[in-house]
């Protein structure tokens, strides 16, 4: 199992519409792995975009990923950035 800390970095944290159609693509990149996501809110499995959006991560919020399977270093380096960079959407 590979974790890694994450800082949200969207001035709206992570939201449905660009998070789900991002986040959505590059995990189906990676079937055989298990993605968990956890806060000070709460955790979760991420088999669902609405469990990540339940989570209600905000811009400068941490959270740890954790990523298990057998291409789990490639999955949580791509996922990872996804939350650091990718979500950073103009607003």
């Amino acid at each position: 199992m590979r974790e890694r800390i994450v800082t949200i970095h969207n001035k709206a944290g992570i939201h449905c519409r660009p998070s789900s159609a991002i986040l959505t693509v590059i995990m189906n990149e990676f079937p055989n792995e298990r993605f968990e996501v956890a806060t000070a809110n709460g955790s979760t499995e991420l088999t669902s975009i609405l469990n990540l959006i339940s989570l209600g991560m905000q811009c400068g919020e941490t959270a740890t990923l954790r990523v298990e399977g057998p291409n789990e270093d490639e999955a949580i380096g791509k996922i990872g950035d996804l939350f650091e960079y990718e979500f950073d959407f103009p607003q």
